[in-house]
């Protein structure tokens, strides 16, 4: 199959859920005889308009953008979306704000269009109300065009199908792979961090993450021995970032870590006691499996997604957005080690069982092949199809 890839910003990943995705994916793909092409933004891969770089097997076309908040993807998805032109048979869109373009691509190309939808994007406190507009025309757009739509999580597949009467595919993700860390975890020591004795957050600095409210949960715990560590990237989020720092300034048991990748990250992950995601919003966390696969214990808001993850023993859950519930969690969590232990444990065979990428893919390449095998129907599932409307 000749595959195009739209709405990554580039690679090899930097940051970002979706480049660590596609990283995963089609390579695979192209292990197993496919050619993939990735459209991505300039910007982000610092090559020249329309320079092919290769990473491992998938060739990274490089597509003019401009450096204005929300701007840069909407343009280079449209010019993606126009340059895939008849030569695929697979155009699949990754994000709703990208697949606002479905439409373009069902009128330039005879090819097949599939989204994946990571989560509800135009819910993300960064985007502006005319943003947030577009991405939502975006949704409509991928239900309307698209001939098949992947989801990441149930919430998603429940949200689709209340909301649109779409059918969608459940594909959930998977972790990360790490490599060997430094056993000495020398650079934990070098930030003042003992090995088991430190909390965690680690996601892109945002208000839907809700690091804030970890902060000030732990803040007031003040728990004796540990210390908490944001690790993450800043992402159109300046200012929000900035008054998180101010809070922490004077706490030195708090360390901001910025935006850490590779054997730090590995390091820091393996090392921590606890990690905690206290979001609003997600689709499905990649930082948290990841933690999960490691085995480190996971406390988490109650949300749906994160619900489908750790519920059923496999970690804590506290109220989404409630500093209280928080902050009791926290206090019993690290009061209760060997309780959150063996939570761990079975986080970590879940992961193991039902989350891998050799799955995932095979599961997305059968979607492919349904629908290059169904040219009159639309595909809501590999198993399933209906008539399109």
């Amino acid at each position: 199959m000749k595959i195009a890839v739209i709405g990554a910003k580039g690679l090899p990943p930097k940051q970002g859920g979706i480049e660590h995705y596609c990283a995963e994916m089609y390579p695979r793909m192209t292990a197993q005889g496919h050619t993939v092409d990735l459209f991505a933004r300039c910007s982000y891969t610092q090559s020249s308009w329309l320079v092919h770089d290769n990473f491992q097997g998938v060739r990274v076309i490089s597509l003019p953008g401009l450096p204005m908040k929300g701007v840069d993807a909407f343009l280079t998805s449209a010019l993606s979306a126009i340059a895939a032109g008849k030569k695929y048979d697979i155009i699949h869109f990754h994000a709703l704000g990208p697949s606002l373009f479905t439409g373009l691509a069902k009128i330039t190309t005879t090819a097949k269009v599939v989204v994946t939808c990571q989560g509800l994007d135009w819910q993300r406190a960064k985007w502006g109300s005319f943003s947030t507009r577009l991405i939502h025309m975006g949704e409509k757009a991928a239900v309307r065009f698209a001939d098949g739509i992947i989801v990441v999580s149930d919430a998603l597949k429940s949200y689709f199908l209340q909301t649109y009467g779409r059918e969608t595919v459940y594909i959930p993700n998977a972790p990360a792979r790490y490599g060997e860390s430094d056993p000495n975890f020398t650079y934990g020591k070098q930030l003042g961090l003992d090995w088991g004795r430190y909390i965690l957050f680690l996601g892109r600095i945002v208000p839907e993450k809700r690091p804030d409210l970890l902060i000030e949960a732990f803040s007031s715990l003040k728990p004796k021995g540990w210390k908490l560590v944001v690790a993450g990237g800043v992402s159109d989020t300046k200012s929000f970032t900035a008054r998180l720092l101010e809070k922490i300034a004077s706490n030195p048991n708090i360390i901001f870590a910025g935006e850490l990748r590779g054997v730090r990250l590995w390091e820091i992950v393996r090392g921590a006691g606890l990690f905690v995601l206290p979001s609003d919003l997600e689709g499905l966390p990649l930082a948290m499996l990841e933690a999960m696969h490691e085995g480190i214990p996971v406390l988490a808001s109650n949300i749906p997604p994160h619900q489908q993850l750790i519920s059923g023993g496999r970690g804590m859950l506290f109220e989404a957005g409630n500093l209280h519930s928080c902050t009791r969690s926290l206090d019993w969590a690290i009061h209760h080690p060997t309780q959150i232990a063996a939570m761990a444990e079975n986080a970590q065979r879940h992961v193991q069982l039902h989350y891998g990428w050799d799955r995932i893919t095979s599961e997305t390449l059968k979607l492919y092949t349904t629908l290059l095998n169904s040219p009159e129907l639309v595909v809501n599932s590999p198993e399933s199809m209906v008539k399109s409307q």
